[in-house]
This record gives structure tokens, C-alpha cells and sequence, in this order.
């Protein structure tokens, strides 16, 4: 009888710490525990820190067009092949002079993925390269569940790449379900 106690015991911590540990493995935004940008403890991809864009030159430049999107987003090889082809820019010419086109470069490729994710693959295919977050797996996982007319059919957001309408913190780098605003729709669920 003092046997089963004791193993009936240990079930229930163990079903506890399991439910604790999927928890914890289900909050997936960065910042929601209070870690902030200088950590260097390798993340899950679940886990991506999110930092806000502290780079002055990538911040004028970019973000005069478009978010300035964090650089953990993309892997390296992702951001220099964007930068190395900013005359054809996603159809505008987006070119900068070398001193900032490096600086920005550097900035990018040292903030990438490769940064927070340990084990990330070297892509070898130059087509495999993602030069878009809307085509990274990370980015579908996390919106496989909003429906198109929420965002390509909204004439208020228009398209996936445009974060700061739906995230409402996006320029301080939070990506935050709780921060979730969809133009003519509402919060998030």
C-alpha cells in the first residue's frame, strides 16, 4: 500500500512538470518572459528572439519603405543575398552607397537566425535561399491559421510582409499573439 502512495506520487509530479514544461514550450513569443536582446542562449526556432531594429543606417534606409524588419528573422545567407541584390529590390532599385550597404550588411548577418538557433542548416542551393519571411516555414507555421481574406483581401493590410498593420508592436519587435489587431476584424483569439 505505502508502495502505490509512492508511485501514485511520482505520476502526479510527473504529470504536473509535464503540463508545467508544455506550457512554458507553448508560449512562443520573445519578451513574454522578459528576455531582452544580448542573451545568447540558443532558442528553439519556436523561441526566435524578436529584438527591435537598433541599427541606425537599417532603420533610415528600410524602414523609409517598409519595416524594418528584425534581423533574426532571416538567416544570414538570406540577408546578404537581399543585400546583394538591392538594385532589383522586389521590383524597386533600392540601392545604397557601399559604406552603408556594408554597415547595414554586417548589421543584418551578425543579428540573423544563426545568432539565437543553434544547428541552423547552411543552405546550399542559392534557390533555396529565402529572400521573403512571409516564405520561411517559421513565419507560415505561425500564421497557417489566419485566413487570406484577413490579410491579402483586407484593403487595410494588403499583404502578409505588411506586419505593423496586424502587429501593433512590430516596431519594437514584438510579435505578441496579445498584441494582435486586425484592421477591420479586431484582436486575435
Amino acid at each position: 500500500m505505502k508502495h502505490n502512495r509512492f508511485y501514485i506520487a511520482g505520476l502526479f509530479i510527473a504529470g504536473i512538470t509535464s503540463m508545467a514544461t508544455l506550457a512554458l514550450a507553448d508560449d512562443d513569443e520573445f519578451g513574454e518572459r522578459g528576455e531582452y536582446e544580448g542573451r545568447t542562449s540558443t532558442y528553439s526556432k519556436a523561441q526566435q528572439p524578436r529584438i527591435p531594429v537598433v541599427n541606425q543606417g537599417y532603420q533610415k534606409e528600410c524602414a523609409a519603405c517598409h519595416l524594418a524588419y528584425p534581423a533574426s528573422f532571416l538567416p544570414s545567407q538570406s540577408w546578404s543575398k537581399i543585400m546583394n541584390g538591392l538594385d532589383h529590390h522586389f521590383g524597386e532599385n533600392a540601392e545604397l552607397d557601399i559604406k552603408t550597404k556594408t554597415d547595414i550588411t554586417t548589421y543584418l548577418t551578425t543579428h540573423a537566425t544563426e545568432r539565437y538557433v543553434r544547428n541552423i542548416s547552411k543552405l546550399t542551393n542559392e534557390k533555396d535561399i529565402p529572400t521573403r519571411i512571409t516564405e520561411t516555414n517559421y513565419f507560415k507555421r505561425e500564421h497557417r491559421e489566419v485566413p487570406a481574406r484577413m490579410v491579402t483581401g483586407n484593403p487595410d493590410v494588403k499583404s502578409f510582409s505588411n506586419c505593423q498593420s496586424c502587429h501593433t508592436a512590430a516596431i519594437r519587435g514584438s510579435f505578441s499573439e496579445a498584441g494582435i489587431r486586425i484592421p477591420n476584424y479586431g484582436g486575435w483569439d
